[in-house]
């Protein structure tokens, strides 16, 4: 493998896993309960329901790359809802297999009471369980020998995302009727607003049949998915962007491995093309860029050493050699959490995340040499290799192989740990006349200073295009899947 293949490997992150769950209904999340936007609100419908069970391919550009596997059973309580998909996926070339399990256990009123779900590829497993008690989801999430207990407030009846179009059937909404959620991700350990929308009825071709069915819209951060559910409540038919589709099959057509296909590469589907070739990176202090298909005031943009103004955007590389010996920690706060807080997916303040770090630094370096010693020991330790995942600073700790994100999670763990606030930078970087997505950090030590571990350098060169800071952030990325345009307007060395 050549050198340059292997960097571009090293770039993949967990922006697939987000965007997959995404395209196949965000399946992964749990919602509050919304409201109607054109008719007043409705209680559920109470209509008795059969169990069904659907088997569902999963297409990328016309080849199959997986299926779904839902079943929708009534029991004592109320109902329950499996889904399982199982996937594969072309990262760079690399072909890895991905798998999710969702069940849910719903009341009369399909309102959530439990909820299990696991998340396999070929390294790594993540997990999350959960139980309503009263207006609070007590949940444990993380991987194997790194789980976290959390409990998450809600203000109004909680549900599980999978249930979302049962609900909508259950409801009647007509066409042109729509509906706001609010999504909690537990993997992301974030919510965002979902639109659902009743476009219209129409008759379309499933198994050879003809099935009339509502269309339905599901906007998440401004990306569309669309859903074709039939009179019983079935979904028939799912579209959604980067080419994905799934179909209703017959079990023997879903579990047909022959016909299945690793499909298109995802890192060259999402990536962005460059206007000219940019030589020696390491070299460029300055970098000026137009962007469009973006908006300010939806991503971190302007600040630090990057500035924006009428669609330009000018990097700048930091300067280290003044930097000071200590740090003043004095009004550092990220969307209302220090950055030197340990999270449950950033375990700063775990045993073994502390351990490491004494291996690594000495209390009396300076911050910089302390940064440069963490950087250096990422870099070294961690095999490169795209991983599909949720990022764990433990977990990495622990299997020592990932891609940009498991470096990035890894390293802002051990910074917080030696006293150094840290973050989760995402956004472009330039490789070989394209940028492709991708993760780094951002190290307090005096001044913010970009660091990237997978590429060695600290500071990082001036094509790492921040879009988001913060971990938790990344599913901003998603609005800017297939909409972002990059022009090169100038360098200086």
């Amino acid at each position: 493998m050549s050198i340059f293949r292997l960097k571009r490997n090293w770039i993949i992150g967990g922006l697939f896993i987000l965007t997959f769950a995404l395209l196949l209904l965000l399946r992964v999340g749990i919602f509050d309960e919304g409201e109607v936007d054109q008719r007043g609100d409705r209680g559920p419908n109470l209509q008795m329901r059969k169990d069904r069970e659907t088997w569902m391919n999963i297409y990328q550009q016309g080849e199959k790359i997986g299926y779904v596997h839902r079943q929708f059973l009534k029991t004592l309580e109320g109902y329950r809802i499996i889904e399982s998909v199982s996937m594969q996926m072309n990262i760079m070339g690399m072909v890895q297999d991905l798998g999710f399990r969702t069940e849910g256990n719903f009341d009369r009123h399909l309102s959530l009471s439990s909820f299990d779900f696991e998340l396999r590829s070929n390294l790594f497993r993540f997990a999350a369980r959960g139980r309503v008690r009263g207006k609070v989801l007590s949940m444990v999430a993380g991987g194997s020998g790194a789980e976290q207990k959390i409990d998450f407030p809600f203000e109004k009846e909680t549900q599980l995302s999978m249930s979302l179009l049962e609900r909508l059937v259950n409801e009647d909404l007509k066409p042109g009727e729509s509906r706001t959620f609010r999504i909690f991700d537990p993997t992301l350990m974030v919510q965002q607003p979902v639109k659902v929308a009743i476009l219209k009825e129409e008759t379309i071709s499933v198994m050879g049949r003809q099935e009339r069915a509502k269309k339905v819209s599901v906007d998440f951060m401004g990306v569309p998915h669309f859903a074709w559910i039939g009179e019983d409540g079935t979904v028939l038919k799912e579209e959604g962007a980067l080419g994905i589709r799934l179909e209703q099959v017959s079990k023997e057509e879903a579990l047909h491995k022959a016909a299945l296909s690793s499909g298109a590469d995802l890192t060259e589907i999402v990536s962005v093309p460059a206007n000219k070739t940019l030589q020696d990176v390491d070299q460029i202090k300055e970098l000026k860029v137009r962007l469009e298909g973006v908006q300010e005031g939806e991503i971190f943009l302007d600040g630090g050493r990057q500035s924006f103004e009428r669609n330009v955007l000018t990097i700048r590389r930091e300067s280290i050699s003044n930097l000071p010996s200590s740090i003043k920690r004095d009004g550092l706060f990220e969307n209302g959490k220090t950055s030197l807080e340990s999270t449950p997916f950033i375990q700063s303040d775990h045993p073994e995340i502390q351990a490491r770090v004494r291996e690594i630094v000495s209390p009396d370096d300076a911050p910089l040499v302390k940064a440069k010693k963490l950087m250096a020991w990422v870099h070294e330790n961690i095999q490169k290799r795209p991983v599909l995942s949720i990022p764990n600073a433990l977990e990495t700790l622990r299997n020592r192989v990932g891609d940009c994100n498991e470096h990035a999670v890894l390293l802002t763990a051990l910074a917080r740990a030696s006293g150094i606030p840290a973050q989760v930078e995402a956004g472009l970087v330039y490789q070989r006349g394209r940028f492709y997505y991708h993760a780094w950090n951002a190290l307090y030590l005096g001044t913010w200073v970009t660091a990237d571990s997978v590429m060695d350098q600290l500071p990082a060169d001036v094509t790492h295009i921040r879009f988001v800071r913060g971990a938790e952030q990344q599913v901003d990325l998603v609005r800017l899947v297939g909409k972002v345009k990059i022009e090169i307007l100038s360098q200086k060395k």
